[in-house]
């Protein structure tokens, strides 16, 4: 059970068996909605049902209610050792269906060969094939009948009723024609053809049709079973990357423990090849990560000592010691299954419109067959030809494909979106962004990196090389906590011309000004420039202003003998996102609460022709309220507390990844690879999802519309029919896998989630 508070409501996820079609989401829905204050979303492919409903109604109170509507239910218990008791359960279940199957196609191949091969009916043929069909029409069928019968109790209709209907009323007029119509005689032969026809002075067997139904349906469904296993396979993948057990290390020494007996603050080892149990900081030791199954990251990730790490990440290099920062629900793999759960238990509203007609369709479907048995007999037709037309309708007819439709292309999206990096909310977030045609970036931290670091470095041509300035300069700047000063210390110590930073002494800051201290007999300052400097230091100092970045000036011994151009670089990604954006239709607008100069600086450099700098979080808001006032649908990318306010007031709001939590909060849909180019992915895997959608609607619809009326005027053998109409599921749910190896155009090979440690570490 999830629960959570929301205005007052709770919400909580009921696992749903014995759904079989689209009429079964509704009436379990509309079971619920009878409930005061209840409103449920169940989703047909992952058999969920996501209910919210006021704390006064108790959870069991809502299995109960679904009970009474004719199918199981239950409260899933998560990350405890259900998980694998599920697991074997399902396993279980599906190979007793296999074992169903197997046994109804060696029972009715025969029936089939032998019905429509006449030069094969030997004599009393068709005793053989009434011996072989009866436990098909009767033990293969059984879980179609029961579940007919459940709903008869129920006064509702479902596929299984079509089904059930249509395997009794074949099977019943075999047994008459057998023993009563003249059909049992000896030496008897019958024709065969696809379309129906009526037979000359005597009874028809319909043995074929009785055992291809439950044949096909039977293998329809284990099909389509394991084609929605493979949708879901991403959200597996993802959860089989917690750690079980973890070694943890100590002043006792290192020992093993299950991951749900780690705490926070406890510091665990992570060897060459293992998997990070959870979220964490280096404490000890250097080495590559490979994130691509966790966020998307095609390339290893070097970390160190104060590098964060994800849970779930392969280290592909060296030892490393980690100190947990989150555990359990808390961690980042734990958000990431969260929410593609979350996403995959929502509708599009094409879906809810299929749900509404699939509620309706089963009743609909049973009158048209009686419909058309009474409009057969009362035109004086061959009651044999009545009663084919009447059960082809009985079987043609799907309302599967409809409830599929959605579902399973949601769940692969999700699924392969959690790959690339870029996690959704629900379907209507597809339908948004498929739809936005602006998106106001922020700056720092969205386009930028977020940190500042080394741009450039000038130097004056000398007895003082510029590794030789930078290592002082880095030496100087230790002592600072300035993000400055860190800058410089960070790429003295990466620079390698530079030797190991030597201690300073007499150490002093001055605030707004910059430091000073000796460092190996030399007086080295680091601060902000002044007006006196040489001619090549003032043409960088104009550069690096002109590029947004900040100056500081390094003087030994009171003389100026170098500048750094310090800035928040652009993300290498930015250049192509921004142009990719383009291509798609979007226009780029830049709002960032920073300067003029480094918001036109990053705005040239990528191309963005709307500026908007020194904005406030209500600067931020308004300017979102505008473009909306426009006929703009707007998107917003941020990272921080202050994005939150646009990112409410979007159309879509969008998080970096390695965001504050409060813009991932107010975001619709989160990049966790941390990189703006993810965005773009979003955007085409959104408007290929939906495409595929309209796609599976459109099929399952136009099914029925076209093999309906064939099934009425006697076009359809019930033989065909039952294929057909178990192909017609198959097909949609084959439709939607297709999404599992979908890739970004114009970006081959990046986020595919299949690197190993392996690869990575080279």
């Amino acid at each position: 059970m999830a629960g959570e508070s929301m205005a007052s409501l709770v919400v909580t996820d009921i696992t749903v068996g014995g759904m079989t079609c689209a009429a079964c989401v509704r009436r379990v829905e509309k079971k619920l909605a009878k409930l005061e204050g209840v409103t449920a979303a169940v989703n047909l492919a992952t058999g969920l049902a996501r209910v919210s409903h006021p704390a006064t109604v108790a959870p069991e109170d809502l299995v109960i209610a679904v009970e009474q509507a004719g199918y199981q239910a239950a409260l899933p218990v998560r990350d405890g050792p259900t998980d694998h008791a599920e697991a074997h359960e399902g396993d279980a279940e599906a190979r007793r269906e296999r074992e169903r199957l197997l046994i109804t196609a060696l029972l009715a191949v025969p029936v089939l060969v032998l019905s429509m091969v006449p030069a094969l009916q030997f004599r009393n043929w068709q005793w053989l094939c009434f011996m072989l069909a009866a436990p098909v029409a009767v033990w293969s069928a059984w879980p179609f009948h029961i579940r007919a019968l459940r709903g008869l109790r129920h006064s509702t209709a479902t596929m299984d009723t079509l089904v059930s209907l249509g395997v009794a009323a074949s099977f019943a007029w075999s047994v008459y024609a057998l023993f009563l119509g003249g059909a049992g005689e000896a030496g008897m032969r019958m024709s065969f053809s696809l379309v129906p026809s009526a037979s000359e002075g005597m009874a028809h067997l319909y043995l074929e049709a009785a055992v291809s139904v439950p044949l096909f349906v039977l293998a329809g469904r284990f099909l389509e079973a394991r084609a929605r296993r493979g949708t879901g396979a991403a959200l597996r993948s993802l959860a089989e990357l917690a750690a079980k057990k973890v070694s943890v290390k100590d002043e006792n020494g290192e020992r093993s423990i299950p991951i749900e007996q780690l705490g926070l603050g406890q510091v665990f080892v992570v060897r060459p090849g293992e998997r990070v149990a959870t979220d964490g900081r280096v404490t000890e030791g250097s080495s590559a990560v490979d994130l691509a199954l966790v966020t998307g990251e095609s390339r290893p990730v070097e970390v160190s000592p104060g590098s964060a790490l994800v849970g779930g990440a392969v280290n592909a290099g060296g030892l490393l010691l980690v100190r947990a920062t989150a555990v359990g629900a808390d961690t980042q793999l734990a958000r990431i299954t969260r929410l593609v759960t979350e996403a995959q238990a929502g509708k599009a509203r094409a879906q809810r419109l299929a749900d509404s007609v699939a509620g309706v369709f089963v009743p609909v479907v049973l009158a048209i067959a009686a419909t058309v048995l009474g409009f057969w007999l009362g035109a004086g037709a061959d009651p044999q030809a009545a009663l084919t037309a009447c059960v082809a309708v009985l079987v043609v007819a799907c309302p599967c494909a409809l409830g599929l439709a959605t579902p399973t292309a949601l769940m692969a999206a999700t699924g392969r979106g959690a790959q690339l990096g870029v996690l959704v909310s629900g379907p209507r977030t597809l339908e948004a962004l498929r739809h936005v045609d602006t998106v106001v970036l922020d700056k720092t931290g969205t386009l930028t990196t977020g940190h500042m670091t080394v741009a450039k470095v000038t130097a004056i041509p000398g007895a003082l090389g510029q590794g030789e300035v930078v290592r002082l300069a880095g030496a100087v700047e230790q002592g600072s906590e300035h993000p400055i000063g860190r800058a410089v210390t960070t790429y003295a110590r990466r620079t390698e011309t530079a030797a190991p930073l030597p201690d300073v002494t007499d150490f002093a800051a001055v605030p707004g000004q910059g430091v000073t201290g000796r460092v190996e007999g030399l007086t080295v300052e680091v601060g902000a420039p002044d007006e006196k400097l040489p001619c090549a230091l003032a043409k960088a100092l104009s550069a690096a202003e002109e590029a947004g970045h900040t100056p500081v000036v390094v003087r030994v011994d009171g003389r100026a003998t170098a500048l750094i151009a310090v800035g928040d670089l652009v993300r290498p990604g930015s250049y192509r996102a921004v142009e990719r954006l383009r291509r798609l239709g979007i226009r780029p607008v830049l709002a960032t609460g920073d300067r003029g100069a480094p918001a036109e600086a990053v705005a040239a450099a990528l191309g963005i022709d709307e500026v908007h700098a020194r904005c406030t979080p209500e600067d931020k808001a308004a300017l979102v309220r505008q473009l909306r006032e426009e006929g703009a649908r707007v998107a917003v990318v941020g990272d921080g507390v202050n994005d939150a306010a646009a990112l409410a007031g979007a159309d879509l709001g969008i998080a970096m990844g390695s965001g504050t939590d409060v813009a991932i909060g107010a975001a619709d849909l989160t990049l966790a690879r941390g990189d703006i180019e993810a965005l773009v992915d979003a955007v085409l895997l959104a408007r290929r999802t939906l495409g595929t959608i309209r796609a599976n609607l459109v099929w399952a619809f136009g099914y029925n519309v076209v093999t309906v009326p064939l099934a009425m005027v006697g076009l359809l053998d019930p033989m065909v029919a039952a294929a057909a109409m178990s192909l017609s599921s198959v097909l949609v749910v084959a439709n939607s896998l297709r999404l599992r190896g979908w890739q970004p155009s114009g970006a081959p090979g990046r986020g595919r989630g299949t690197r190993s440690a392996k690869a990575g570490a080279r």
